[in-house]
């Protein structure tokens, strides 16, 4: 009985493990896409007349 449950918490465990570094690599691509498209709307902001 303890080896079964063991064997999910084994399971579970790497699951999350796998899941948290996915969520840090999809965080870190989309800070940067951020980073990017906001330097563009700064050096574009000249070009902008009312």
């Amino acid at each position: 009985m303890n080896e079964k449950v063991y064997k999910t918490m084994k399971n579970i465990g790497g699951w999350n493990i796998a899941l948290g570094v996915v969520l840090i690599v999809v965080s870190v691509a989309i800070g940067v896409l951020q980073i990017v498209h906001g330097g563009k709307l700064l050096n574009d902001k000249k070009d902008i007349t009312f």
